[in-house]
């Protein structure tokens, strides 16, 4: 799944497949600027700050079970999010601080030092990187990802696949090859 958030003319918090189908609100309701998201794929929960209200709110992959982790001064400025173990990581545009917030209860809100120019935050541990399995887009004996001769694209699970062209080229009607 691909999660992403849009505060145009109706701010959202959304889901679709790796092919763009399927797409689906999950919030659409007391939100108005979501900017950072951050996903607990274990168990499966997307976090996302919103500017305009100074929060940071927690729903699970089907929009239920919503909750704000924190609100107010304290995560004023947040840019960048990232889960990991209890912890929720953040930037504050503000000052530049690193900040590390409890995501069950939105206490022990730590400063863990400075970083110029830091817009956005990662956790890079190998915990947090889910383990792969065979898919749909693994490259065939003709080297080709997928079977598609120029984009594969995960579809609705990991053995569905959609192909894909490059600007310029059309989709023929084997479904894999471009013209």
């Amino acid at each position: 799944k691909l999660f992403f958030t849009d505060y145009g003319n109706a701010a959202k918090v959304e889901r679709c497949d790796m092919d763009g189908m399927n797409r689906t609100w999950i919030v659409d309701s007391k939100i108005e600027q979501p900017t950072a998201l951050a996903l607990d794929l274990i168990n499966k929960y997307v976090y996302w700050v919103d500017i305009y209200l100074d929060s940071v709110e927690v729903v699970d992959y089907q929009g239920r079970r919503r909750h704000t982790v924190i609100k107010g001064k304290q995560v004023r400025y947040l840019c960048g999010l990232a889960v990991f173990e209890n912890y929720l990581y953040t930037v504050n545009s503000d000052n530049l601080n690193i900040l590390r917030i409890n995501r069950y209860n939105g206490t022990d809100v730590q400063s863990l030092g400075r970083l110029e120019n830091a817009k956005e935050i990662r956790v890079y541990q190998k915990r947090t990187q889910t383990a792969v399995r065979s898919h749909a887009c693994e490259v065939d004996p003709n080297g080709m990802p997928g079977g598609c001769s120029h984009i594969c694209l995960l579809s609705s699970n990991y053995k569905a696949r959609t192909c894909r062209c490059r600007t310029g080229f059309i989709l023929g009607s084997d479904g894999r090859s471009c013209k």
